[in-house]
């Protein structure tokens, strides 16, 4: 039974790869990316001369996973994505669930993550953040997800498109308040890497016309008390309102995020109504 390697590659910086992930890529039987063409980029860099590459991306996945599963019976493959470490965020999952089911030894090889580089350098509290991923498209569920996240206390980190960056650090602002600190990271370790570091309402401003990929990380809020005092409860009762969630479920989702019987989140959704 073969091993599947997880390899991560550099998220921007073609410099930022280990030994140990040059070596395996060059030794493994097959190579599994999910852009070949910025595989044969890093590969051409560095003088990689692959076995076999082959595209593992969501658009063939289903295809493919019985493919290198087979693969796998007889040598050994190495799975990268365009950036970072395959398995996060990116189909490379499937194919470590189904590696897994069958048997087949599933091993790691870190190396550049635009997560922790972006907590790092944020100035941020560091010693426990909660990573969000890519949030929901629609400004409601945003809302949400943001202010539910948020009230652990844990910073935040996640990762947003040129195209909808201003729409998210305006539910930051909606959800949290201006004055939440953040920091946000553009095109890390490329050419016009930028971390921007202020408020939510100072980075709306800011990236007036944002470009680029970026990382945002965001101050967490004090979780609430149990009878719903503090500004981030009416923060999410405003937020739904806007959004048009009725009043029952956002009773519920009151009751639910911050631990108050069905009353208590009743009344504190019709207070002043």
């Amino acid at each position: 039974m073969g091993t599947l390697f997880l390899v991560a590659t550099p998220i921007g910086n073609l410099e930022d790869i280990t030994l140990r992930a040059l070596r395996v890529l060059a030794e493994a039987d097959v190579v599994a990316a999910e852009d070949t063409r910025s595989a044969r980029v890093l590969f051409t860099r560095h003088g990689i001369r692959a076995k076999k590459l082959t595209s593992y991306n969501e658009h063939n996945a289903r295809a493919k996973t019985p493919e290198l599963l087979l693969a796998l019976d007889t040598g050994e493959v190495a799975l990268i994505s365009d950036a970072g470490m395959p398995g996060i965020s990116d189909p490379g999952h499937d194919l470590v669930v189904a590696a897994v089911a069958a048997g087949h030894r599933v091993a790691p090889v870190p190396g550049a993550s635009a997560v922790v580089a972006a907590v790092a350098a944020s100035g941020l509290p560091s010693r426990r953040f909660h990573y969000l991923g890519f949030l929901p498209r629609q400004p409601g569920p945003r809302r949400r997800a943001l202010s539910e996240a948020a009230a652990s206390g844990d910073t935040l980190v996640l990762y947003e498109s040129p195209h909808r960056v201003r729409a998210t650090l305006a539910d930051v602002v909606a959800a949290l308040g201006e004055g939440r600190r953040v920091a946000v990271c553009r095109e890390l370790t490329k050419v016009f890497e930028e971390i921007w570091r202020g408020t939510a309402g100072e980075a709306l401003a800011h990236f007036a016309e944002p470009r680029g990929e970026f990382t945002l990380v965001i101050e967490g809020g004090a979780p609430a008390t149990a009878d719903g005092s503090g500004d981030e409860v009416d923060a999410l009762i405003a937020a739904m309102r806007a959004e048009g969630v009725s009043s029952k479920e956002g009773v519920a989702a009151i009751a639910r995020r911050f631990g108050m019987s069905r009353r208590e989140a009743y009344a504190r959704w019709h207070r002043g109504h």
